[in-house]
């Protein structure tokens, strides 16, 4: 059977379908509270799954039992914002010269949609408003810019002639970009020794490139979930939560893996719920059966609602799939309709261990998705597994 599977969260205006949502360019977001969709990192399209794999393409093999390992689930909405190491490219525009053919100055200068803008001129790049200056002054001297870009792993140099747009009499690079994005997700769990956080269980992605974002720094908010958009076969549902960009910080990101966002916090967070450290599973040790998920589907407030761990591979590598899990509590189906985008990094808890987190819903079948297993999580967090080991008799 084929599925088609949507993750949670928001990619950047692009942060896009995990479980979250495309969601607003902070630079442009207002100054007071503002309602946002949710983080995901691929569009429907692109999800189709035969299977859910034991491996992944990338990650470090891991042989280890977390030894009286603790740490303290989350399910609390959180806002999230990034920061883009350098700025993003997402696009073309035409520039109408004076007598000139219609063109964009950086397409011609073989600046792609996906590329990062690092350096101007050798100057290091924080800033879509750090550009500007640039343009105008080789537009008015007649000089070119060199530009130096990242496109995947490459480090590229190329050059780039401003034309000034009749219209508009400014100087033009003919280049769509973007440096910030905000969004919400989920916490999935904090190590109270360390502060260490994960949160959302996938990789954030750039809506209009949809490539992984790579930040710069970043910073997590306290959310309010507003609203609920009930999902139904082909139509995920999704959270509607708000938070304001002048909130306190509650924490840093400084990481953006296809495990989730990570970083450390600057307070301590309660759920309500389960607020004292509790023991992780790995994977070989998740079962088939009952379990629970943290979430908020109501302003501020987490909730533990009862699913069924469907079925589960036991990973010896780390994997973004693990688990397929099914919503079975009556409340939350009436409120949700299953799992909605927003849920990305609903911690899984099930014989008083955290298991992994919500990462994806299945289009066809809002009330199931998939599950990542903890341990891969807690490993790019950089939470130290304690290897057991045994005495030779």
């Amino acid at each position: 059977m084929m599925l088609l599977a949507v993750t949670l969260t928001p990619t950047i205006p692009s942060l896009q379908m995990n479980l979250s949502l495309p969601v607003v360019n902070a630079e442009n977001s207002p100054n007071e509270w503002t309602t946002l969709p949710v983080f995901s990192n691929t569009n429907m399209q692109s999800n189709t799954i035969s299977e859910f794999s034991s491996s992944k393409d990338s990650g470090e093999k891991v042989d280890a039992s977390l030894k009286n390992k603790k740490v303290i689930p989350g399910g609390q909405s959180i806002g999230v914002q990034l920061h883009t190491l350098g700025v993003l490219v997402v696009g073309h525009h035409l520039v109408y010269g004076d007598g000139e053919s219609p063109q964009s100055p950086g397409e011609k200068a073989k600046i792609y949609v996906g590329d990062v803008i690092l350096k101007i001129n050798d100057e290091t790049i924080h800033g879509m408003s750090e550009i500007k200056p640039f343009v105008e002054e080789a537009g008015k001297k007649g000089n070119k810019l060199k530009v130096t870009i990242k496109r995947g792993n490459e480090t590229l140099d190329t050059f780039l002639e401003p034309v000034m747009d009749a219209k508009e009499e400014e100087y033009r690079i003919g280049l769509y970009i973007r440096d910030s994005a905000a969004g919400i997700g989920t916490m999935t769990f904090y190590d109270p020794v360390s502060k260490k956080y994960g949160a959302l269980g996938h990789i954030i992605s750039d809506m209009d490139t949809k490539k992984p974002i790579e930040i710069n720094n970043g910073s997590i908010v306290h959310s309010s979930v507003t609203s609920i958009e009930k999902g139904d076969n082909g139509h995920p549902g999704e959270k509607q939560a708000r938070f304001s960009v002048k909130d306190f910080k509650i924490g840093t990101i400084t990481k953006n893996s296809p495990f989730g966002i990570f970083g450390k916090l600057e307070q301590d967070l309660e759920n309500g719920k389960y607020d004292k450290p509790m023991p992780i599973a790995l994977s070989h040790e998740v079962k088939e059966g009952p379990a629970k998920i943290l979430t908020v589907v109501e302003d501020k407030k987490v909730e533990a609602f009862d699913v069924e761990i469907v079925s589960t591979i036991p990973q010896k590598t780390p994997a973004i799939k693990g688990m397929v899990i099914q919503i079975t509590d009556k409340e939350l189906l009436n409120k949700t309709g299953g799992i909605v985008q927003g849920m990305s990094g609903s911690p899984i808890i099930q014989n008083d261990k955290i298991i992994g987190a919500v990462t994806h819903v299945f289009v066809n079948d809002p009330t199931s998705g998939y599950g990542v297993h903890i341990e891969w999580m807690l490993q790019d967090a950089g939470i130290q597994m304690v290897k057991s080991s045994k005495k030779a008799s």
